[in-house]
């Protein structure tokens, strides 16, 4: 379970040699050759009145930033849909490290560097539309489905929906297409929109053999390390133009660090003797646990992909693409924590402490035990939270067929499998300190929180627990599904419906998730069984680019100690049922779609009617120790109408209109997923009977293309939601682990409700003398639930804002080109946003903004060197709870630089 073998491995390693000796990305950027009118290839041969065949155009060879600009334009305004494109030379010329860095410069696309409310990690991981969470956005290659793995616990049992882009490097594109309105011929799932990535093709390059290869170092700021990536890519086709092989194989490391402080639990003391020495605490909420957090991985994204066209005849192509991704990311999080619930627990009062609104913004306790005894009671603890095993992939193997049966009819059809795989093994490492007081200062969101621990930097034990605990599991989830799709365009001999488009797809979904739960063995639990030869602090630059006075000094043991420490005294072993599922997830649609075609209307309409059925097994409670599986059937019917409009007002002006209802399926992991805080007393609990996420949808724009490479845009749009996906609360029975015992905890689960988002899209590129452009960007996105579900934080404090709906994005750039230098920079910038929900809390992440820019300088037509940075800003990522005097997080990743150089021969 540890090692899959990726579909590539045998590929891989046999054009290695090959690869590194004569590869040159820059030739395949220049060599890969597009209709310029590709956003929609069936389009052109559409724009007469009356039946003709299909023109042959002129190949565009993309050689720049310019003319990727243009060519994307262009694309954009003869979509007869809503769409926004990304070209290869975008990526090329950006330090875009995989395909989410490239779609944050898009209007109305938000990405986030996580995939929930567990912060950020300096990679961007998650794309969203339009003020929307992300799995409500469907993420496809080459227009069919793609499965992926998470390596982080929470998204792998919660998650299931949204793709984790971490496994998909941007040397991959050829092109990316974001759909933003609806049509019916376009894959169903994404109720906000599609994003749909275009791998490169065979057949579509220009010289017969092509070669390319990007050597990089990356050097990380807060780490300190350098690391190495390589990609690679040989194409071959033969002279006739009938036959071409792809191979595209990576290899990217880096080392990534974060600084930080937590605050995980927010809560008021019930204790009578505190309550009875300070009223004034009463219902206040206390920071419970305030901890100093220095996060280390080093992630390794290793695959490639091997893509064939045979074409043995002008009305016949065959193709397959083979695809694999595995993203190692082993990691251990040392988080020393100040810890107030112990000694408010126990009865010891603050010595003095200050309130603002209902929280407790500053408390001190003595140092010495003012009670009759502190055996029991800690000042702090330690927990190292290892995962010595962490790994993601994503996998597809996919055949294309395209067939010209006569001038009038022609299909196509895909016939694929895909498997994501999410595993991590995780190992906590806690020990408790003896009594010895302490105090905290908050200061909001402004900087980070002032902490004392006497003695945090010298190890010692006791208090709450004398020994050694443990938590953790080794959960693997496996995502897979398998789908056949055929689609028919018929030439039809009227004017203005020149083809009607038909398809029928059938897809067999499943998601598995197993739990392996981690026991520690007595000797383990022994003071004795702790490495003290390993002992070690943070590191003395830990949180130097952080504010205020968090704790920097704590003690701590290393990944390898920790890993061997659980080598000798811990198993995975048994299963927890009450976190498995099992959910097998059959679909079924067809559509039926015209193309408009006159003077001055394009355009289509049409209507996509899917069929789901949801078969969810869980392991349900019948008593202490006695579960019982069961499995939950349900089925659902969806009529997907859709209409888009595209009017040339002027030879410069077009206007837009579309109308659709589209749909999402909740994330398979809300459906059945099981996450708890044993500690805290409190977790997240799956709902099988959730509904599908439905939407109505409308935009309506404007597109000034006033010169070449330039463009001014605007659009307003309207999403309403009849059946979105908020939160409840309630309570329930579940094993506690780290006590071995049955208890009722307070949990959050998601449940239907009604929703709705507004917003306002603009646009502006602009080519200027000299070499120059400019782009800019902003979304406006006004998200609200409208129905208080019951339970919900819209019913029970008004509080209805929607997760992932950051009010205003915007997005800044300028760039510069001539033949020998190229400079591009820009910066992106999302307001603060609901992250979602962890230990029964709200997480809103705060607003932030990342600069990035990139220089390459063309040595010669073979050779070109390059200087990129990422975070150049060095963003201060902020999270709090209900109320910004409550903070959760302060994260910094810091800077990444890229040197390297890309070679043709």
């Amino acid at each position: 379970m540890r090692h899959l073998t990726p579909i590539l491995t045998p590929v891989a390693s046999a054009v290695a040699v090959l690869i590194l000796s004569t590869c040159t990305l820059a030739s395949a950027q220049q060599a890969d050759a597009k209709p310029a009118d590709a956003a929609k290839p069936e389009a052109k041969a559409a724009d007469s009145k009356s039946p003709a065949p299909p023109q042959t155009l002129a190949p565009v060879i993309i050689t720049g930033i310019r003319g990727s600009v243009q060519q994307s334009i262009t694309q954009k305004r003869n979509a007869d849909s809503v769409v926004e494109v990304i070209t290869a030379e975008d990526v090329g010329k950006m330090p875009d490290k995989n395909v989410a860095d490239s779609l944050q410069r898009v209007p109305g696309v938000n990405v986030a560097t996580s995939g929930g409310a567990e912060g950020g990690f300096g990679e961007n991981d998650r794309v969203s539309l339009r003020g929307t969470p992300s799995a409500l956005t469907l993420t496809t290659l080459n227009g069919h489905s793609v499965s992926s793995g998470d390596w982080f616990s929470d998204n792998i049992v919660g998650g299931g929906r949204s793709v984790s882009y971490s496994l998909l490097p941007s040397e991959l594109i050829g092109r990316v297409t974001v759909h933003k309105s609806a049509q019916a011929d376009v894959l169903d799932g994404g109720a906000t929109g599609v994003v749909d990535i275009e791998t490169r093709k065979p057949l579509d390059f220009k010289e017969r053999l092509t070669s390319a290869i990007r050597l990089d170092g990356v050097h990380s700021s807060l780490s300190g390390k350098t690391d190495p990536q390589v990609s690679g890519m040989v194409n071959w086709k033969n002279d006739e133009g009938t036959l071409g092989v792809l191979v595209h194989a990576f290899h990217e490391k880096r080392h990534l660090r974060r600084d930080g402080q937590e605050f995980l639990w927010w809560g008021a003391t019930d204790n009578a003797a505190v309550l009875a020495a300070n009223p004034g605490l009463k219902d206040k909420a206390f920071s419970f646990l305030t901890g100093s957090v220095f996060f280390e991985q080093e992630r390794t994204r290793e695959g490639g992909l091997l893509g064939v066209q045979f074409k043995p005849s002008s009305d016949l192509t065959l193709g397959v693409d083979m695809f694999a991704s595995r993203l190692n990311a082993p990691n251990i999080n040392h988080n020393y924590m100040q810890n107030t619930s112990s000694a408010l627990n126990n009865g010891i009062s603050p010595t003095s402490y200050t309130v603002t609104g209902n929280t407790v913004t500053s408390a001190t306790f003595a140092n010495s035990c003012p009670i009759a005894s502190c055996a029991g009671v800690s000042s702090s603890v330690q927990d190292i939270f290892a995962r010595p095993v962490a790994y993601s992939d994503s996998k597809f193997i996919n055949f294309d067929v395209a067939y010209k049966a006569n001038d009038k009819l022609s299909f196509t059809g895909k016939l694929g499998t895909t498997r994501g795989t999410g595993h991590t093994e995780s190992v906590g490492f806690e020990v408790w300190s003896p009594w010895v007081g302490g105090s905290y200062t908050l200061h909001g969101l402004g900087s980070t929180a002032d902490v004392s621990v006497p003695g945090s930097g010298t190890y010692s034990n006791g208090g709450v627990n004398t020994g050694v605990g443990t938590f953790g599991s080794a959960v693997t989830a496996i995502d897979k599904e398998t789908y056949a799709q055929i689609d028919a365009t018929y030439r039809t001999d009227l004017a203005n419906l020149p083809t009607v488009k038909v398809g029928l797809r059938h897809a067999d979904h499943e998601r598995s998730l197993e739990f392996i739960p981690i026991v520690l063995s007595a000797a383990g639990a022994l003071p004795s069984s702790v490495p003290i030869g390993s002992l070690t602090t943070f590191p003395s630059n830990f949180g130097s680019t952080l504010d205020g006075g968090l704790l920097k000094n704590a003690w701590t043991l290393p990944l390898s100690a920790v890993s061997d420490w659980a080598k000798t005294y811990t198993t995975f072993t048994g299963h927890g049922l009450q976190n498995e599922f099992h959910i097998k997830e059959p679909t079924t649609s067809a559509y039926l779609m015209g193309n408009l075609d006159s003077d001055t209307v394009q355009g289509n309409f049409g209507v996509r009617l899917v069929r789901t059925t949801e078969k969810v097994g869980i392991n349900q409670l019948v008593s202490a120790g006695v579960y019982a599986p069961i499995t939950v059937t349900s089925q659902t019917t969806d009529v997907l109408p859709s209409a888009n409009f595209k009017v040339d007002l002027s030879k410069e002006l077009v206007g837009r209109v579309a109308m659709s209802r589209t749909m999402a399926r909740p994330e398979l992991g809300q459906m059945a997923g099981l996450d708890l805080r044993d500690i805290q007393g409190t977790g997240t609990v799956g709902n099988n009977t959730l509904k599908p996420i439905r939407s109505n949808n409308a935009d309506v724009g404007l597109e000034w293309y006033f010169a070449p490479r330039s463009m001014v845009s605007g659009g307003v749009y309207a999403m309403n939601f009849e059946s979105y996906v908020t939160f409840g609360a309630g309570s329930g029975t579940y094993f506690n682990a780290s006590k071995g015992v049955y208890q009722v905890y307070t949990v959050s689960q998601p449940v239907n409700t009604t929703a709705r988002v507004y917003g306002v899209e603009l646009a502006y590129v602009q080519a200027l003398p000299g070499g120059f452009g400019i782009n800019a960007n902003y979304t406006y996105a006004d998200g609200k639930e409208t129905g208080k579900a019951p339970a919900s934080a819209c019913a029970t404090t008004n509080n209805c804002d929607m997760i992932g709906t950051s009010k205003n994005s915007y997005n800044l750039g300028g760039y510069f080109e001539n033949d020998k230098f190229s400079a591009r920079v820009a910066y992106n910038y999302r307001s603060t946003f609901l992250n979602g929900t962890d230990r029964n809390s709200a997480i809103y992440q705060n607003g932030v903004g990342t600069l990035s820019a990139a220089l390459s300088y063309n040595v010669n037509k073979d050779l070109t060197l390059s200087l990129e940075g990422k975070d150049l800003n060095d963003p201060l990522l902020k999270s709090y709870a209900s109320t910004p005097d409550q903070p959760r997080a302060f994260y910094r990743n810091g800077r990444q630089i890229y040197f390297g150089l890309r070679a043709k021969i």
